[in-house]
């Protein structure tokens, strides 16, 4: 069965004009989608745009290129090989079910369309039910917004467990809502809530829609982040978009039992990553679009008020891309000022990383470990991820490490590491496996169908991969050549 759903625009967000979209069901009514203005890439920020649309089944789209000629047209990431064709300035083709996208006219990876189909929503609340505390657009102070939930409706005596943020543009008065126990946070495609959301403290509530939030007004050093997750448990983010927040869009703190479902984020400041991760654990994240100037995902051990192991970290089915800094990043922080943490059982499945790009040499690598604060990584995952581009940097760096602008101590080790079906096509600085004395060494990193260049490695090469002393077991296997491998 079809469905195609599109969005009105709340008025106050910037709109961008390089592109004209129209999406329409198989052989039906087209319909104009509108195109946002997000910005990308801290080291020079400019504009790009960004559009979206519910979708089940089949859709025809067409895109249209208002600002050049096109001459070559790259659609990423090249696992969804979607089929287009030209005509004159526009590209037509069919989605089949709910993609992410990046539609790149001329090799410009900067002024591209990130085009989002979502999957249909399902469940979401409907205003006339008793549960639901509707709210209209305009400033909002949060104690009238909680109070909301403490007034049963006219016709029922049972108290709303749902804020329903109606399409339109909605301003947080003091910025930051705390969010109640056992609440929903709902976001209508439409919607854009100018301000952060908190759960602190609390545990089963759930935060989603097709609505966004934005924070592209407010001050790097205001450091607001799009979520908030600490001290908390049960905690469902779905389906909702993050603009330009100053810090992260996402981050979990001393939290456990976390589902980050179908985001997609976009950020331009100094420390505005993405997803981090501290002291946490059974977090699983699935289907996230992060394009930001600092690490896509990071998951650390302690770090400012949290304190403990990380473990039990899925992430799947996603896209990433770093115009700055790490697209996957473990290791960095923990308690230093005592054993260290344990951070371990991660899995990264099934990942797309459209880009890597980090001058700085100690913070290269698309996929990197660096244990230091005495961390101990151990039992991590990379199983079937494709990098498709490096402008500056290195496939994998995995090091114990001591980095001086974060860590008082060094890290303790890092064992079983397992790389299974890595691709990557391209230049890149050399990747590196490296311990950081015989004490504090990398052991068990098991490499599966590495492919690099079109050629899979049953050794390491130092011209793509430098191994120091420190680094024991170092194993490559290509299962395709009947298990044929090499030790180190």
């Amino acid at each position: 069965m079809n469905y195609l759903q599109v969005y009105e625009a709340p008025k106050g967000i910037p709109g961008r004009e390089d592109y004209k979209i129209r999406v329409r069901q198989p052989e039906g009514e087209w319909h104009n989608v509108f195109i946002y203005e997000v910005k990308v890439d801290m080291h020079h920020v400019r504009p790009a745009s960004m559009a979206f649309f519910d979708l089940e089944g089949a859709a025809e789209v067409e895109v249209t290129c208002l600002y050049t000629e096109i001459e070559c047209v790259n659609v990423a990431p090249a696992s969804r090989n979607i089929a287009y064709e030209i005509q004159e300035r526009t590209i037509k083709f069919s989605l089949f079910g709910p993609q992410k996208l990046s539609i790149e006219i001329n090799d410009d990876i900067f002024r591209n369309l990130h085009l989002f189909a979502n999957p249909k929503e399902e469940d979401a609340p409907l205003i006339e039910d008793p549960n639901v505390a509707v709210v209209q657009p305009g400033i909002h102070r949060k104690t009238d917004l909680l109070r909301l939930l403490e007034m049963p409706v006219a016709y029922s005596s049972e108290k709303p467990n749902v804020l329903f943020f109606s399409p339109g543009m909605h301003y947080i008065e003091e910025t930051v809502l705390p969010i109640p126990s056992g609440t929903t946070i709902y976001l209508a495609g439409g919607s854009a809530l100018v301000g952060s959301l908190v759960c602190e403290s609390v545990h089963d509530i759930t935060i989603r829609g097709r609505g966004m939030i934005y924070l592209a007004d407010f001050h790097r050093y205001s450091a607001f982040r799009g979520v908030r997750i600490v001290f908390s448990q049960s905690i469902k983010v779905e389906g909702i978009t993050v603009i330009d927040p100053p810090h992260y869009s996402i981050f979990i703190g001393k939290s456990d039992g976390i589902e980050i479902d179908n985001i997609k984020a976009f950020s331009t400041r100094g420390w505005s990553d993405g997803i981090d991760i501290m002291s946490s654990s059974d977090v699983a994240i699935r289907d996230v679009f992060m394009r930001n100037s600092d690490d896509c995902i990071a998951i650390y051990g302690s770090r400012w008020d949290f304190y403990g192991d990380t473990r039990n970290i899925s992430v799947r089915d996603s896209i990433l891309w770093a115009d700055v800094a790490h697209p996957l990043m473990i290791g960095t922080h923990g308690d230093h000022g005592q054993n260290g943490d344990v951070i371990e059982n991660i899995i990264f499945t099934n990942i797309d990383i459209l880009n890597h790009h980090e001058p700085q040499e100690n913070y290269w690598g698309a996929l990197a470990i660096n244990a230091g604060d005495r961390n101990t990584v151990c039992n991590v995952i990379y199983d079937n991820i494709r990098v498709e581009r490096i402008e500056q940097g290195q496939l994998f760096d995995v090091r114990v490490v001591y980095n001086k602008d974060y860590n008082p101590e060094p890290g303790t080790s890092i064992r079983n590491i397992t790389f299974r079906n890595i691709s990557y096509s391209g230049k890149a600085n050399p990747s590196r496996i490296y311990g950081f004395d015989e004490k504090r060494a990398v052991e068990g990193v098991t490499f599966i169908n590495l492919r690099v260049n079109d050629e899979l490695l049953n050794a390491p090469r130092l011209e793509l991969i430098e191994i120091n002393h420190f680094a024991k077991n170092i194993v490559f296997v290509i299962e395709e050549a009947a298990g044929e491998q090499s030790s180190l």
